[in-house]
């Protein structure tokens, strides 16, 4: 009778996963044919680009030498330019202790395999004294998101910081190098109704035109997808001045939100620009996971992971398609240690390159890191544990 209870009790031990030394199972992130992916990170290679100390740059700001990514370089933006790969991303100095609390600046790095990046040893875009010194000092330029038209006009997307209101800016440039700042997106949108509004996250709409992406309209206007508490809709005439998306409530138009007990329960945040597919109107987006019990317990408390919704072409706030589990999270060491030790993958650059999705992430605030996605060999997302 001993033997047949020690028996027992090693069968059920090792069907609930809890003999010593045991891995834990995980399974296979199957992803529908809408969406993009597997997303793989290349062997030995991230994080691609990271804080450096060595670099210093006059701010016009502080009236001073500053080391303006000593501290962290992370959610980044990018793009294709005379065949190579141009990634802009977010650093910052070393002026304060906390999230948000340093001064951020936009550099630029370039790459022709994708991976080995070569950068510049200033930055491209940061506070000054300029037409939006009201809308960057003292926090400076985040997060941008970047996209080019068919004629060659590269659109910036970037949040102005000023210490009191997070808001969407637009900047133009002809060559990465060179920006101009357009100021607020929605500023003059309904008599001004928006230029207060905490916003920012933009994700403006683009397609494939013979191998190379770029802007496109829908239904006869530029398109974009902002927000991060819920996804927004907004349309354009020029790029620049930006028009959000009203109900019939005369309130901003949700499109997604946030979901009870899923990876983002607290969040829904717009990544890289979206895609026009064959299917519709593709979407990548950040979800964040709650702290409390309306979490997805999966992941831990606080993580930023990656999910997936599509849009109809035809009507462009109708979602057909959304992930319920995210296609890419933290896995490696470095996405869940840094700034934001809870675990960050936080994507805002897809750029098309040599037929292959080159995606450029944040690694918990403070590296950037890239993962692939052959559409020719269509793989997995991250697996679920």
């Amino acid at each position: 009778m001993k033997y047949v209870r020690l028996i027992v009790i090693s069968v059920l031990l090792f069907c609930s996963g809890m003999v010593f030394g045991q891995k834990k199972t995980s399974e296979v992130n199957r992803l529908p044919d809408w969406a993009f992916g597997g997303f793989v990170r290349p062997e030995g290679v991230n994080p691609v680009i990271k804080p450096n100390t060595a670099t210093k740059f006059y701010c016009p700001m502080q009236k001073g030498s500053v080391g303006w990514e000593e501290s962290d370089t992370f959610n980044p933006a990018a793009v294709v330019k005379d065949g190579k790969i141009f990634v802009l991303y977010r650093a910052e100095d070393n002026s304060a202790t906390g999230v948000g609390k340093r001064t951020s600046r936009i550099g630029l790095a370039e790459s022709s395999d994708g991976i080995t990046m070569k950068l510049r040893d200033k930055p491209v875009l940061y506070p000054a004294e300029d037409n939006a010194k009201d809308l960057e000092w003292r926090g400076g330029c985040e997060d941008p998101r970047v996209a080019v038209t068919e004629e060659g006009l590269y659109v910036m997307f970037y949040t102005g910081w000023n210490r009191s209101v997070p808001r969407l800016c637009v900047a133009t440039s002809r060559d990465l190098i060179t920006w101009e700042k357009h100021g607020l997106a929605f500023g003059k949108a309904y008599d001004g109704r928006f230029e207060n509004l905490e916003s920012k996250s933009a994700s403006i709409v683009t397609k494939l035109v013979d191998g190379k992406q770029v802007i496109a309209k829908v239904n006869g206007k530029y398109l974009m997808y902002w927000g991060e508490r819920m996804i927004n809709a907004a349309t354009s005439e020029d790029l620049i001045n930006w028009e959000p998306q009203l109900n019939e409530k005369n309130e901003l138009k949700g499109l997604i939100y946030p979901r009870y007990k899923y990876f983002d329960s607290a969040l829904t945040e717009c990544g890289p620009p979206a895609i026009i597919t064959d299917k519709g109107i593709l979407l990548l987006y950040n979800g964040k996971n709650r702290t409390d019990d309306r979490r997805d317990e999966r992941f831990n408390a606080g993580t930023y992971s990656a999910g997936q919704v599509l849009f109809d072409l035809n009507n462009p706030y109708k979602v057909i398609g959304r992930l319920d589990v995210p296609f890419f999270r933290p896995m490696d060491d470095f996405e869940k240690s840094g700034q934001y030790v809870d675990g960050t993958v936080f994507i805002e650059g897809l750029a098309f390159y040599k037929k292959k999705w080159y995606l450029y992430y944040g690694c918990a605030d403070s590296m950037v890191g890239v993962a692939v996605y052959d559409p020719s060999k269509k793989k997995p997302g991250d697996p679920i544990e």
